[in-house]
């Protein structure tokens, strides 16, 4: 269902970020993401001139290499198009998070070696949403891998249950988001040990 009709309004600015995650024939894993930022109108720009309508003021790439441990191999960026001269000097400083592995207080280790004026506030920015796409493409490849076919078959919930292992356990996700309330009817199926809620959960979709 999309959202309710809008207001009478004037598209002025458009963000697109699009990341896809790769196995690669070495067996490591790129998570690339593509970053642009237009305009629907020209401006002037010291550096650029004029930035025509629909031209990126943004256009930025970002390439992590990944092991399976989440440990990351290799950096790759990119800046295109800027607003300012001096921003492609950026892009090189990312090869030092080479050698970070993607775990808890990741984005905290991305600021004491990119932050500030050693990085790129859209390029780091990007990070956030490649390190959850590291995870959606690496776990469930790997469980996908040594699972057996029969398994695979029987749907999402043993697919998911068994990526799910591969973070600790459904402990490790409880109550991180609606989905996975200990009180609501997924745990109770996935995980009845964990489940905390009433014995007969309603449905809200069946009200």
């Amino acid at each position: 269902m999309p959202l309710s009709p809008p207001a009478e309004r004037e598209r002025l600015h458009t963000r697109t970020i699009e990341i896809n995650g790769y196995l690669r024939s070495d067996g490591c894993y790129d998570i690339e993401a593509h970053l642009t930022d237009i305009k629907s109108y020209g401006q002037a720009n010291f550096d650029r001139g004029y930035i025509e309508a629909e031209d990126p003021v943004h256009d930025m790439w970002l390439r992590l290499t990944i092991d399976e441990k989440m440990h990351i191999q290799a950096v790759e960026a990119v800046s295109d198009k800027t607003p300012y001269a001096v921003c492609p000097a950026a892009a090189p400083n990312f090869s030092k998070l080479a050698g970070l592995q993607i775990k808890a207080g990741f984005l905290r280790d991305v600021t004491h070696r990119v932050g500030g004026t050693a990085g790129c506030t859209h390029l780091r920015e990007l990070l956030q949403q490649m390190a959850t796409t590291a995870f959606q493409t690496i776990n469930p490849a790997k469980v996908r891998r040594d699972m057996p076919a029969e398994l695979e078959k029987r749907g999402s919930d043993v697919l998911d249950t068994r990526i799910t292992e591969k973070w600790g356990g459904g402990n490790k996700i409880l109550n991180s988001c609606l989905a996975y309330d200990d009180k609501g009817p997924l745990v109770k199926r996935r995980w009845p040990h964990l489940y905390k809620g009433p014995d007969v959960v309603v449905d809200a979709a069946a009200e």
